[in-house]
């Protein structure tokens, strides 16, 4: 059977960074048996449903490199694929589970429910409406010749048995055993006719031919339900995986928006209101996805660095965590920092080119800039602060300068000027040559290197002189290191 994923999001608010991770792990297990991804949009809950929610899902994945076989924009054989749009295949499966007496109609009032609930608290006991107790409510096991309730207002419940053992399987956490009396018989379809996600994604899996169930370690305890629908219908049950939480940097709870607020980190993908995403602050999608995948898995070798291919062709199932990740940003900005290095320079013009707007005028030269200080960039945001020294006027770091040993570097920079402006002096030899002249006045190398790099680039941080010098020219090239001596003096 070929595998069939699906990611099923509910449009409610931008994507947080732990839907996106459960995202590519069902994406990178489809890749890696040639099966397919499916993209649902779990959008039945109207009052909770945000504008603009499901564009941002899709072009978060999209950002990411996510490019679902099937889904609401692309449509398959399988469709609607937003669950709005199937609620008469809801009511006619539930239909099906009340012909065969495992759900039930249910017409009980909130206000009934909630007086319920209000006398067991008093008696320090927790309201479940469940076997226990279903006969003493209104609904259709206790009220079947009430024609008068066919108008009325209803849901429609599961009916939970009675003394049974369910036993369901994670395949990260392993075997599960729940007693049927510690299960309340979930609404199914709610009085407005739209279903909970406990029936419409166990009926859509089926439908779909899911095989494999990826999610979030939160729908944990729901799994027994769902096990008993499955039952109910008589219908194979997928595989179930679910993922642990992504965990704040201090290990106690679930990553939220406040703690990337408060420590000064995106928690989406994309921009989301007045919250930049990874996209903005600079990330590369390969860089992020690389990082997302390292939490709460773990490869074989100690090896950290993946490209998307690498990831797809290693990843394993059984290799996912059981406890909970946290997150590191600045774990996640070293791999970014990673992946940059390792792209070719004029790719990443090609692939984000809004980064580099502002470096330079021509093309040719953005290159060359971005290969010059792309070992010093951890994120796209970078450069453009990296080369400030190439194109704006140069201003030296007074710490740096206090470093200096003025009367050496006068010298230095005198000498080199000396060289350069000899009409037989090779020019590129230029560094090995003031290095010898060094060791023959006793001045280290590590201090030539330094007083020049303060008149290239300001300070004594900024990259290769060498290929400073290539960049931008013998002219300008002297021009600074003048200016370097005047200031000095």
């Amino acid at each position: 059977m070929s595998v069939r994923v699906r990611f099923a999001p509910s449009p409610t608010g931008p994507l947080h960074i732990g839907g996106l991770r459960t995202a590519l792990y069902n994406y990178i297990l489809a890749k890696k048996y040639k099966g397919s991804f499916i993209l649902r949009i779990e959008d039945t809950d109207k009052k909770r449903e945000v504008k603009r929610s499901e564009n941002y899902i899709i072009n978060s994945l999209s950002w990411i490199g996510i490019k679902p076989d099937e889904g609401p924009l692309r449509g398959g054989a399988f469709g609607p694929y937003r669950q709005s749009e199937r609620n008469n295949i809801y009511k006619k499966y539930a239909e099906k589970l009340i012909e065969n007496n495992f759900a039930y109609y249910a017409y009980d009032t909130e206000n009934d429910l909630k007086t319920e609930r209000e006398k067991l608290k008093k008696k320090g006991l927790v309201f479940k409406y469940g076997s226990s107790n279903r006969l003493l409510f209104k609904n259709s096991l206790t009220l079947k010749n009430d024609q008068s309730l066919k108008s009325k207002e209803k849901v429609i419940r599961l009916m939970v048995p009675k003394n049974k053992k369910i036993h369901v399987k994670d395949e990260i956490r392993g075997e599960i055993n729940v007693l049927s009396e510690e299960l309340e018989d979930k609404v199914l379809i709610k009085a407005d006719g739209s279903p909970t996600y406990h029936f419409a994604n166990v009926v859509d899996d089926h439908l779909m031919k899911i095989t494999h169930v990826i999610r979030g370690e939160e729908w944990l305890p729901s799994l027994p339900i769902h096990r008993l629908l499955y039952d109910s219908f008589g219908w194979d049950i997928p595989k179930f995986l679910h993922l642990p939480l992504i965990l704040n940097k201090a290990g106690q709870g679930k990553l939220s928006k406040r703690d990337g607020e408060k420590d000064g980190f995106p928690i989406f993908p994309l921009k989301w209101e007045n919250s930049l995403g990874f996209k903005e602050k600079g990330f590369l999608p390969n860089g992020l996805a690389n990082y997302l995948i390292l939490l709460g898995w773990s490869p074989k070798s100690d090896k950290e660095i993946f490209t998307p291919d690498e990831i797809i062709k290693i990843f394993d199932g059984e290799k996912i965590n059981k406890s909970g990740a946290r997150f590191d940003f600045e774990k996640a900005v070293w791999i970014n920092q990673k992946h940059i290095q390792n792209s070719d320079s004029a790719s990443l013009l090609n692939q984000f080119p809004e980064f580099f707007e502002n470096i330079s005028l021509n093309e040719k030269s953005k290159v060359s800039i971005i290969s010059l200080v792309k070992e010093r960039a951890s994120l796209l945001t970078d450069f453009e602060k990296e080369s400030d020294f190439i194109n704006k006027p140069l201003s030296y770091d007074s710490n740096s300068i206090s470093k200096l040993n003025r009367a050496n570097s006068v010298l230095i920079l005198k000498h080199l000027c000396d060289c350069l402006n000899q009409k037989n002096f090779v020019k590129k030899n230029w560094k090995p040559e003031i290095i010898d002249w060094g060791k023959k006045k006793g001045i280290a190398p590590r201090e030539i290197m330094q007083t020049i790099r303060v008149g290239l680039v300001g300070s004594l941080n900024g990259p290769d002189l060498v290929s400073i010098y290539s960049l931008i020219g013998e002219k300008a090239f002297l021009d600074r290191v003048k200016s370097l001596i005047a200031f000095l003096k």
